[in-house]
């Protein structure tokens, strides 16, 4: 049977940690097209079978169509509604204020859409522009953007500083100008880049986001590629400076053709039609082209690290102090504990004179002022109370 005691204000305390958790996300996860789910939610209509994509991509741990499988970030892109790569493509703007755009140029209202998203997520204004370096003298603006956006699952309470890391390809494949009869392809992407939060520690920043850090290559520390939002979970990089800017695009992406396809540049040998990342293809394929192409060549494809970095779980604790003095505790109201004669049951009969009494404590219970049962705290034991002995059980609730 149970015995009370009142807690007082002295005997409760409270305290704050926190827990990092080492988060690896491999290149083939991002690369695959098994562990990369697509939504198609946007349709087109009129010329052609027309084109469906996605406005965002989740890269999963695994298969995603496995009940195991864990969504790690959300992959989408972005343009700046007042860069040169809109303008360039911008045909007027109609009655309702809606930006119209050419065929040729894809989900353009799209993408813009997700950039002011972002912006007013971030910054606080969906007019706003991201820039780099962020409190740098001299900044400039991110006007094609790669926006990763960690779960919840993975990037907790926020990122730890200075633990981000991504490993990221310049160029992707290209022709065999020897070969090209053939279609052959080189070996593999070119222009293994590291991009990381370096002095995340020692230049603060606060954003309406939460802390900021710029992402810096790691070859030149000088050259600030995108900003990461550590309690966001979000990263922004700036596709101009994380692609090659020399490097000729071709290839077959969705269009609004009798076809449904459309055949962008040629081989870089070729002096016609020549396309490049920015503004060709970003303006002209799909959100769907578009990461693909980024997720599938991008970050190569393999067993090694793609993106890693530690998160922070906050963890705040309230500590009760259950105290047991010498004199308390040691009768329990358990019927079994005297007899008939309301004596004590001693472990020898005969010595109830010489005998102690004892007990063992086995859970402490935690009541609110009506008695309703709170909490139950079991000890790992049974621990033996005795008037000779004083007791202290620290009970810890961490929420």
């Amino acid at each position: 049977m149970s015995t009370y005691k009142a807690i007082e204000p002295a005997d409760i305390n409270t305290a704050t940690s926190f827990l990092n958790q080492l988060i690896d996300v491999i290149q083939e996860d991002i690369s695959s097209s098994v562990s990369r789910r697509k939504y198609q939610v946007f349709v087109t209509g009129g010329l052609g079978p027309g084109v469906t994509s996605s406005l965002f991509q989740t890269v999963y741990d695994q298969d995603f169509t496995l009940q195991t499988a864990n969504a790690v970030f959300d992959c989408t892109i972005g343009i700046f509604p007042d860069s040169d790569i809109t303008s360039a493509s911008l045909v007027g703007v109609d009655a309702a204020g809606k930006e119209r755009f050419p065929s040729s140029s894809l989900m353009m209202r799209e993408k813009l859409d997700n950039y002011r998203q972002f912006a007013q997520l971030l910054l606080g204004d969906a007019n706003l522009p991201f820039k780099t370096p962020y409190g740098g003298a001299t900044q400039t603006n991110i006007d094609a953007a790669l926006f990763i956006a960690f779960k919840r699952l993975f990037s907790r309470d926020a990122i730890k500083r200075e633990t981000f890391a991504m490993k990221f390809y310049q160029t992707a494949s290209l022709y065999n100008p020897a070969n090209l009869q053939a279609n052959a392809w080189t070996t593999s992407e070119l222009g293994e880049s590291i991009y990381y939060d370096a002095n995340a520690g020692t230049n603060k920043f606060t954003e309406f986001g939460g802390t900021v850090a710029n992402l810096y290559n790691a070859a030149n520390i000088d050259n600030a590629v995108g900003l990461l939002f550590y309690e966001r979970g979000i990263a922004v990089l700036d596709l101009e400076k994380i692609t090659s800017g020399t490097q000729f695009i071709s290839g077959t992406i969705d269009a609004i053709t009798p076809s449904g396809r459309h055949d962008l540049g040629g081989p870089a040998t070729e002096t016609y039609n020549q396309s490049k990342f920015i503004p060709d293809f970003i303006s002209s394929g799909s959100i769907d082209n578009v990461i693909d192409h980024i997720c599938g060549t991008r970050f190569s494809s393999g067993s090694l690290s793609a993106i890693t970095f530690q998160n922070v779980t906050n963890i705040n604790s309230t500590l009760i102090f259950c105290r047991a003095s010498a004199d308390e505790f040691n009768y329990s109201s358990n019927p079994t504990f005297a007899d008939a004669n309301n004596n004590i049951v001693v472990i020898d009969p005969g010595q109830e004179d010489v005998q102690q009494t004892f007990t063992f404590i086995t859970s402490v219970g935690l009541y609110d002022s009506s008695d309703n049962l709170l909490a139950v705290a079991k000890l790992s034991r049974p621990v033996e109370k005795n008037p000779e002995r004083e007791l202290t059980f620290r009970v810890r609730l961490d929420f």
